[in-house]
């Protein structure tokens, strides 16, 4: 379930917790679906227990997981306020995009900026966008 980039920069366990995040968010992980055990996690990426203890710690208090004595992790049977789950057809069409951006050529970053840069237009667009009139 997890990756981990040591050279991004990014602590470990905040690469965790918006994988989580990432997951809930775009559908791929549904309540009540448990997380991968403690011990899972620091044997397959060959951290420190600390690292996922904080990170499931974080993930609770924000309200997107839950923790059972004795059984394990769970995603919450309720979303946090403000968490909306992608509809599947957005997210495969998203997806097969960046399927194609890469087939292109396009590393990640390039794909992020170019959807930076499409959020950023289409608020031009529709007149969200945060300026001085």
């Amino acid at each position: 379930m997890f990756r981990i980039d040591a050279g991004s920069g990014v602590p470990i366990y905040r690469q965790l917790v918006e994988q989580v995040r990432r997951d809930v968010l775009l559908g791929r992980v549904s309540a009540g679906d448990q997380l991968p055990p403690l011990r899972d996690v620091v044997e397959a990426l060959a951290i420190n227990p600390n690292t996922v203890v904080k990170a499931y710690a974080e993930l609770e208090h924000e309200g997107l997981v839950v923790r059972r004595q004795g059984k394990g992790t769970f995603v919450s049977a309720i979303p946090p306020a403000g968490a909306l789950v992608a509809p599947a057809a957005v997210r495969d069409s998203l997806l097969r995009w960046v399927g194609r951006a890469r087939a292109a050529g396009m590393s990640r970053e390039q794909i992020r900026m170019l959807v930076s840069v499409a959020l950023d237009e289409e608020s031009d667009v529709d007149g969200t966008a945060g300026g001085v009139a």
